[in-house]
């Protein structure tokens, strides 16, 4: 027969409290250690949105203590543009970083930063994308459509390149033109006497290579990082539209994050794109280096044809805003907020 005296059952008694005690305290430890994925999906690769998206997830990781944990898809890893945001909106991908204007048949406001003549320098444009107004306007648009928007932000000027020498308006008549998804630029390009053919990004390189478009336009980044110099020789530098990039954040997913990482996965981005403004340009000048030692054409319009370009242009905004009551507002918004970016407008 076992006996256990008092003073060992009341050690194994006071043992046993202990590992309650401690199990309940580490409890709330191990919960707060719960890691949330975070997919990230762009279609660019070593382009300045790139550069935006690793300074976020750096951010994002070392200011949630590791539990949020990042995974960057560059260059439609995970499909063409129109499956990322499909997949932002449904969760398989946790956050997209696209031009906002192909999320055109969401809410047709995604286009109307793509309106020729909007901006016309770097500077303008910066200030344009934190415009309190802007950013309350862009953020939330995606607002019962599964998608919660946490950035927007000026990346760079279009240009066009193109298969042939495009020197001057004569040259643009006839062409067939790779453009973003809006009727901004289909419009625009219209009126310059060009048929304007809406590609995603990763579709560019292919159809120059076939002849199947003449041109495309895009920013310098994606024409160098994608080698399109293999496929076109040419790049005449139009400037028109300006291009802005959006981040959008599955909505469920965010909303399953404790309030202090969705304050984080906010901040973070909005710290990101005061960041990013000092490498756009500088990245976009190296860029282009690349280009012309590569072998490539710059091709620059004259003063006459530039004007005679934006004169055709910048009736764009208004006369494509005009049929949708909504777009007009936003419309107005941000071309009333473009005038006070260029100083012109108090």
């Amino acid at each position: 027969m076992h006996f256990t005296t008092p003073a060992i059952r009341a050690s194994g008694a006071t043992a046993v409290v202990l590992a309650v005690v401690l199990a309940c305290a580490c409890a709330p430890a191990q919960a707060q250690q719960k890691t949330y994925l975070m997919k990230i999906s762009t279609p660019t690769v070593h382009d300045v949105p790139n550069v935006w998206l690793d300074g976020y997830a750096a951010m994002l990781e070392k200011d949630s203590g590791g539990r949020i944990k990042p995974q960057i898809y560059p260059a439609s890893q995970l499909g063409a543009i129109p499956r990322q945001i499909e997949g932002a909106q449904f969760g398989s991908i946790q956050c997209v970083q696209i031009p906002p204007e192909f999320m055109v048949g969401l809410d047709s406001r995604f286009q109307v930063l793509a309106a020729p003549g909007l901006v016309d320098s770097d500077a303008q444009g910066q200030r344009l994308a934190s415009d309190p107004a802007v950013r309350k306007l862009m953020l939330g648009l995606g607002a019962n459509k599964g998608l919660h928007g946490v950035s927007v932000w000026y990346a760079t000027p279009n240009v066009l390149i193109s298969r042939t020498p495009l020197r001057n308006l004569a040259d643009f008549k006839g062409k067939k033109i790779r453009v973003f998804a809006s009727p901004f630029q289909t419009v625009a390009f219209e009126r310059l006497g060009m048929t304007p053919v809406a590609l995603t990004l990763g579709d560019v390189l292919p159809a120059l290579q076939t002849g199947t478009i003449d041109g495309a336009i895009t920013g310098i980044g994606p024409i160098v990082k994608f080698r399109m110099f293999d496929a076109a020789k040419y790049v005449t530098q139009i400037n028109q539209p300006a291009i802005f990039l959006i981040e959008e954040v599955n909505e469920k997913w965010y909303e399953s994050l404790p309030k202090d990482l969705q304050q984080i996965v906010d901040a973070d981005a909005t710290k990101e794109d005061a960041a990013i403004a000092s490498v756009t340009a500088k990245m976009a000048n190296e860029y282009l280096g690349e280009w012309k030692s590569a072998g490539g054409t710059l091709i620059e319009l004259s003063s006459a044809e530039h004007a005679e370009m934006m004169k055709t242009l910048t009736s764009v905004g208004a006369d494509v805003s005009s049929k949708d009551p909504m777009l007009a507002a936003a419309y107005k918004l941000v071309t009333e907020a473009a005038e006070r970016a260029a100083g012109t407008k108090n």
